[in-house]
C-alpha cells in the first residue's frame, strides 16, 4: 500500500479505501478483494460469511444497550470497471488503481478509480471499525459483479440477513437520496460474416474514432456525450454509399453499460478511392466536432493508411453493407422521458461492445427503463433490425426496477440526519441506472431501502474523480443516521 491518501479525512475511511485499491477488482476478479475484506471482520473478531462467488456478509453485534433495535444492512459492491488510458502500462486483472490526490479530489492515476463503489465499502467497513458510535445491529452486504447485470445480488443468500432496513452506499451526488431505480437487461446481438479476398489493389486504412469523454450508460446518458461506436457506425455507411468500401474488422467499447469513447474499423477500398475516403473522414471529424462542440468537444475520426493485411480476408461487401447497417440503424440513447417526473430518463439504451471475429460479428447493449413493457419494445426494436440483416438477438442480465415506497420509515430518518448534519434539505429522487436495491426489494419482503453516496464525478472512465470534503461530511450522517435508528 502506498499510503498516497494518508492524512485525507475521514482518516478511516481512506486508509481502508487505499487498502481495497491496492487489489484488482474488476467484474469477474473479486477474489482478492473478497479476501480482504473477510481478513478484516477476522481480524476484529466479527462474524462473516463469503459465498462461492465471493459476496460477504459481516454482522456487528448493536451498542450495549441497543440490541433491540432493528437491525440496519450498509450494502455497497466490491467490483469496478476496469478502462485505462491508452498507453498506461497498468495490468488492471492483476493490480488495483494507482490512487492519489490533489487534496481536494482521489483520482486514479491513467485509469479508472474504482470509487463506484470501492468508497462505498471502505464506509461500511470503517463503520464496523468505529467503536465510538452509537448504533443497531449491523449486517455489511458487499456483493459481486453489480457492474455485470447486479449478478451478486441475485446470487446472495438472503436468508442469512435478519435485517429489513437497507442503506445502500453506490450513488455518486451528495445530498441526493435515490428511492427508486430503473430496470434493465443486456441484449447480445450476433451477425454471420462472409469473407472473401480483396480487391485487387485495395488501400487498407484503419478508421478512428477518438477523444470522446464516455461516461456511464444510466447516469450519463442524457449528458448529450458521443458514442464512438454510433460515431463509427454513422461514418462507416456514409463511406460505404459513397466507396466501394469493404470491412475487415470493427472494435469498440468495453462494457455494454459504458458509453463506448472510443472505437476502430479496418476496411478497404480501391486504390482511386483512398483520397476520396481520408477528404470524407475530414468532413465528418467537423461534424462531429460541430455537433459535439458543448458535450464532447475532443470529438475526432482519423484515417491512417495500414500495409495491407497479408492473405486475410476481408468481409464481403454485401456483409460489409449489413454490419455497417446494424452499427448505424439500431437506436442507442434516450428513447422516452418520463411524462410524470421532470427531466428523468424513462427509458434508453447503450450500444457499449462491438468485436469482430472471423466468423461473426457480436454488438452488446444495456437496455433500461422504469416502465417494464417499453424495456422489452427496445429489445424488440433492436431485435427487428438485427433478424432483418441475418443475425440474432440473446438477452440477458434482466434486473427488475426498484418502486418508490411511499410510507419509508427509513427515508424520514436519513432526511432528518441529513437536516441534523448539513443545516438544509436533501433532494429526492429517483434514478435511470440500475441499483441492487431494486433486486434485493424483489428478494427481501418488507425491505426499506435508500441510496446515497458521496461526490464522484465521471464514474467508468479514466476521469473518475471522489471529492474529499464530501466523504467526511457523508460519514458524519452515516453515523447520525445509525444514532437515530437507535430512538
Amino acid at each position: 500500500m502506498t499510503n498516497k491518501l494518508k492524512g485525507l479525512r475521514p482518516e478511516k475511511v481512506f486508509e481502508i479505501f487505499e487498502l481495497l485499491c491496492s487489489v484488482p477488482h474488476g467484474s469477474g476478479n473479486t477474489g482478492a478483494i473478497s479476501d480482504l475484506c473477510v481478513a478484516f471482520a477476522a481480524e476484529r473478531g466479527l462474524r462473516y460469511y463469503r459465498d462461492e462467488i465471493n459476496n460477504v456478509i459481516i454482522c456487528k453485534d448493536a451498542t450495549p444497550g441497543f440490541e433491540g433495535c432493528e437491525t440496519v444492512i450498509l450494502q455497497a459492491h466490491l467490483d469496478m470497471v476496469c478502462t485505462k488510458e491508452a498507453g498506461c502500462d497498468l495490468d488492471m486483472a492483476a493490480e488495483g488503481p494507482r490512487v492519489n490526490t490533489d487534496g481536494e479530489w482521489v483520482f486514479a492515476e491513467g485509469s479508472s478509480l474504482g470509487g463506484d463503489n470501492g468508497i462505498g465499502v471502505a464506509i461500511a467497513l470503517a463503520v464496523l471499525d468505529d467503536d465510538t458510535m452509537v448504533h443497531p445491529p449491523v449486517e455489511v452486504l458487499l456483493t459481486v459483479d453489480e457492474e455485470t447485470s447486479l449478478v451478486g445480488a441475485g446470487a446472495v443468500d438472503v436468508s442469512r440477513l435478519k435485517g429489513r432496513l437497507m442503506l445502500n452506499l453506490d450513488s455518486e451526488e451528495e445530498g441526493v437520496f435515490t428511492v427508486s431505480c430503473a430496470g434493465g437487461m443486456r441484449c447480445d446481438a450476433r451477425l454471420p460474416l462472409q469473407r472473401e479476398a480483396p480487391p485487387a489493389e485495395a488501400r487498407f486504412f484503419d478508421v478512428k474514432v477518438t477523444g470522446l469523454k464516455g461516461g456511464h450508460s444510466g447516469a450519463d446518458i442524457n449528458r448529450g456525450r458521443g458514442n464512438a461506436l454510433k460515431l463509427l457506425g454513422r461514418f462507416l455507411y456514409e463511406a460505404s454509399d459513397a466507396f466501394a468500401l469493404s470491412v475487415d474488422s470493427i472494435s469498440g467499447g468495453d462494457f455494454d453499460n459504458v458509453i463506448p469513447k472510443e472505437a476502430e474499423a479496418r476496411v478497404c477500398v480501391p486504390a482511386e478511392e483512398a483520397e476520396g475516403l481520408a477528404a470524407l473522414a475530414d468532413k465528418y471529424c467537423g461534424i462531429f466536432r460541430n455537433e459535439l462542440s458543448v458535450t464532447d468537444a475532443g470529438a475526432a475520426l482519423s484515417v491512417t493508411a495500414v500495409a495491407a493485411t497479408g492473405d486475410r480476408a476481408v468481409i464481403s461487401p454485401a456483409v460489409s453493407g449489413k454490419l455497417i447497417a446494424a452499427l448505424y440503424a439500431t437506436p442507442n440513447g434516450i428513447q422516452k422521458m418520463s411524462r410524470s417526473i421532470e427531466n428523468f430518463v424513462q427509458t434508453s439504451l447503450n450500444l457499449g461492445v462491438v468485436r469482430t471475429s472471423e466468423n461473426f460479428c457480436s454488438l452488446s447493449f444495456s437496455i433500461r427503463s422504469s416502465v417494464y413493457t417499453e424495456k422489452y419494445e427496445v429489445l424488440s426494436r433492436v431485435r427487428a433490425i438485427i433478424e432483418a440483416l441475418g443475425g440474432t438477438c440473446a438477452e440477458r442480465g434482466e434486473y427488475p426496477a426498484w418502486e418508490y415506497k411511499p410510507d419509508s420509515k427509513l427515508r424520514e430518518v436519513c432526511l432528518q440526519a441529513y437536516r441534523n448534519t448539513y443545516g438544509g434539505e436533501a433532494r429526492v429522487e429517483g434514478i435511470h441506472a440500475g441499483l441492487e436495491c431494486g433486486v434485493f426489494a424483489e428478494r427481501m419482503k418488507g425491505l426499506d431501502a435508500i441510496s446515497f453516496g458521496p461526490d464522484l464525478r465521471n464514474v467508468h472512465s479514466v476521469d473518475e474523480r471522489l471529492n474529499v470534503a464530501s466523504c467526511e461530511r457523508l460519514y458524519g450522517m452515516v453515523r447520525e443516521i445509525l444514532r437515530l435508528l437507535c430512538g
